[in-house]
């Protein structure tokens, strides 16, 4: 029998459906495929660097990383404004404030600041707050309006300018804080004593001056200062030039002050270490995959006589390496209070477009296996509190007491050496009786 009309009909219909669904699924699979556009592809190159160098990638499939990549490339992203917006989306879930997006003008402070030897702004090293993302005060400048102000390490920036820090991020807090000089800016802190205070600071030429020193005589011992306040590319070169002048002077102790000495390039760091530890371990680094050998120092040293060591909260990062290592081999005693705790390590890239990507690389641990991290280094002697404001000046009580303890040091040693003398000679008169 034929097929009736209706049926042919619905023959053809279905024909014709299964026509279309190949012609939409051909226009779909022969579509040209649109190149991405500048935006696009830094966002790209951001998430490749954060993906490859990570320190901990276990976080990326609890934040879902691929999809967080896949989002952000589909919200419209047609200049650098909306590409820096969708990267620092993207880095949010991570957790990690060191891990971050420095957009160009930030970069290049953050550049100079390493190299050159002043900056303009109010004098305040911060940090975040891993717990709670706060931005917190590590260390002021010494000479800075910050310092001047008595603002003190530990101090939380509440606002700036009435914008909330915390929501700003750590680059753009800092950004709003550098300026002309003779602008003013207004910030509120929150003090360690949890009070609340709104000061206006004045911005200004910083002297940054990273190493300084004195010799300190009094009636029986002749000490050298040794101050270093951050760790930037041309610090290890001037603290060579330093012990040389103070060992020039005949200096029979050193005190190292790191007090306020937030960090800075951890090479630098690694290369003041290795002025005062002769073929000793400075730093165990973990990264990604493994934890490497610890980093020696030489065998040659450009300081090897007695020395005590000032650490406070505002002593972080490559200057708590330092620290460590000289507790951890015994090569000096650390006074002071308990450092800020900051054991990561960022690796700082260029991107394609002038702005950099800062990402948490590697933690490091002091030669006996500590974990810095949010736990700092507690000095073996702890000095009476409340700190000095003014470290180097005639009126830091902490560095008379590390005078005191150079002192006392250097006076057991002398008993010491006299002691043995007398026995030495005392041996040698019994051997030519017998």
């Amino acid at each position: 029998m034929l097929p009736s009309v209706k049926s042919l009909t619905k023959l053809l219909q279905r024909f014709f459906a299964v026509l279309i669904s190949f012609g939409i699924l051909f226009q779909v699979f022969t579509k040209p495929a649109f190149a991405l556009n500048d935006g696009q592809l830094l966002v790209i190159e951001a998430w490749n660097l954060v993906n490859e160098g990570y320190l901990a990638p276990e976080k990326f499939d609890a934040i879902q990383w691929k999809k967080l990549r896949q989002k952000a490339l589909e919200k419209p992203i047609n200049n650098s404004q909306q590409a820096y917006s969708a990267i620092e989306a993207m880095l949010i879930p991570i957790g990690d404030p060191y891990t971050r997006l420095l957009r160009p003008d930030d970069y290049e402070a953050m550049k100079k600041s390493n190299i050159g030897s002043e900056i303009n702004g109010v004098g305040l090293q911060l940090g975040a707050r891993k717990e709670d993302g706060e931005i917190v005060v590590i260390s002021p400048l010494e000479g800075s309006p910050a310092s001047d102000a008595g603002i003190k390490s530990g101090t939380i920036l509440k606002k700036v300018n009435d914008q909330s820090p915390k929501q700003l991020g750590l680059e753009a807090t800092a950004a709003k804080l550098r300026g002309q000089t003779g602008t003013q800016v207004i910030v509120e802190l929150q003090q360690p004593n949890e009070e609340l205070k709104e000061i206006s600071l004045e911005r200004r030429s910083v002297d940054l001056r990273p190493v300084r020193t004195k010799r300190i005589r009094n009636e029986s011992h002749t000490l050298g200062y040794l101050r270093i306040t951050q760790f930037s590319e041309g610090v290890p070169e001037q603290v060579k030039e330093a012990l040389e002048e103070l060992s020039g002077k005949d200096i029979e102790g050193l005190i190292l002050d790191l007090r306020n000495n937030s960090g800075g390039l951890v090479s630098s760091g690694l290369a003041v270490a290795d002025d005062f530890l002769s073929n000793m371990p400075i730093v165990e680094t973990k990264k990604r995959d493994s934890i490497n050998d610890p980093i020696r120092s030489g065998i040659e040293t450009f300081y090897n006589g007695p020395m005590v060591t000032l650490v406070n909260e505002g002593t972080a990062s490559a200057s708590e390496i330092l620290a460590g290592a000289l507790q951890d081999n015994k090569r000096s005693e650390l006074i002071g209070s308990k450092t800020f705790g900051k054991g990561l390590i960022q690796s700082l890239t260029n991107l394609s477009d002038g702005s950099g990507l800062a990402v948490t690389v590697a933690s490091y641990l002091t030669p006996s296996g500590r974990d810095i991290q949010n736990l700092g280094i507690d000095p073996d002697r702890l000095l009476e509190m409340p700190e000095p404001l003014n470290p180097g000046s005639d009126e830091d009580r902490w560095l008379l007491d590390a005078e005191l303890i150079m002192q006392a040091t250097l006076d057991k040693e002398e008993v010491s050496q006299e002691s043995q003398f007398k026995e030495e000679k005392e041996q040698l008169i019994g051997n030519e009786i017998n």
